[in-house]
């Protein structure tokens, strides 16, 4: 992977303290994992604009607690992720808040492509032949990233899409949005528990493209303030309030 990248500058709100005490670039149609400790920032930006990023969040300590995302969107009266919003697990725990959003739309809904559905959309091409070249998706992704920590197929649950967004018509039907990821929108999300991240750079199930869309993504890791008393994300529902207390009681009594 590449380090160094440079990207744009954004007059923004800073949510983050200190130098970049990691970076590092994902290519498109790859997948990573990574522990991220309570109070880090991890900064997804969007190197070229198109790109989707798939994540799923545990706790390390106890696997069985994963990302729920209906309790997420039911908690905080939304179809999408934006700034302001937190991330629940099944055990009504935040495992981050997103503090900054460039880019105001992601998707929960949709899940990830199969190995079927890229065949079918974009042809089934083998690393044996194609090298780095070769077509991989979501949902296997998760599996390969998963199998790092004893977990597998039953493990997996809905997750989020980073940069995509899908809007949804009066009778139900979803519209994928092909010009919505923009180069060098970033988003912010701010770890309120230690949290295992799978990842990938798969292509949303819903990507018209014609190719099979290969969209690199850089990843960075600062450290974050203390959570200030009318912080956005803790105060903008009442959910959210007794979503930190839960995770506070936990961290008392860990």
């Amino acid at each position: 992977m590449a380090h160094g990248h440079t990207t744009e500058d954004h007059t923004t709100e800073d949510h983050t303290t200190g130098d970049v005490l990691y970076e590092d670039e994902i290519p498109g149609g790859k997948h990573w994992s990574l522990t991220v400790r309570r109070g880090t920032v991890l900064r997804l930006i969007d190197r070229e604009g198109g790109a989707n990023v798939g994540m799923l969040f545990y706790n390390p300590q106890n696997l069985l607690e994963r990302y729920n995302a209906p309790d997420t969107l039911k908690c905080q009266h939304t179809f999408k992720l934006t700034a302001g919003h937190c991330l629940y697990s099944d055990m009504g725990r935040i495992f981050c808040s997103i503090v900054e959003d460039t880019s105001g739309w992601h998707d929960t809904v949709c899940g990830n492509t199969t190995k079927a559905l890229v065949a079918e959309r974009w042809g089934h091409k083998t690393y044996q032949e194609h090298r780095n070249g070769w077509t991989l998706n979501g949902h296997d992704s998760f599996l390969v990233e998963a199998a790092k920590y004893g977990m597998g197929r039953r493990d997996l649950a809905a997750n989020v899409n980073w940069f995509s967004k899908v809007a949804t018509a009066e009778d139900g039907s979803l519209t994928f949005d092909p010009g919505h990821a923009k180069a060098g929108a970033f988003v912010d999300l701010r770890f309120e528990m230690d949290t295992l991240v799978l990842l990938h750079t798969c292509p949303h199930p819903l990507n018209p493209a014609t190719e099979y869309p290969r969209k690199p993504i850089t990843y960075q890791l600062r450290t974050a303030p203390p959570v200030a008393a009318d912080d956005r994300c803790k105060c903008s529902r009442p959910e959210n309030e007794r979503g930190f207390e839960n995770t506070r009681l936990y961290h008392v009594c860990g």
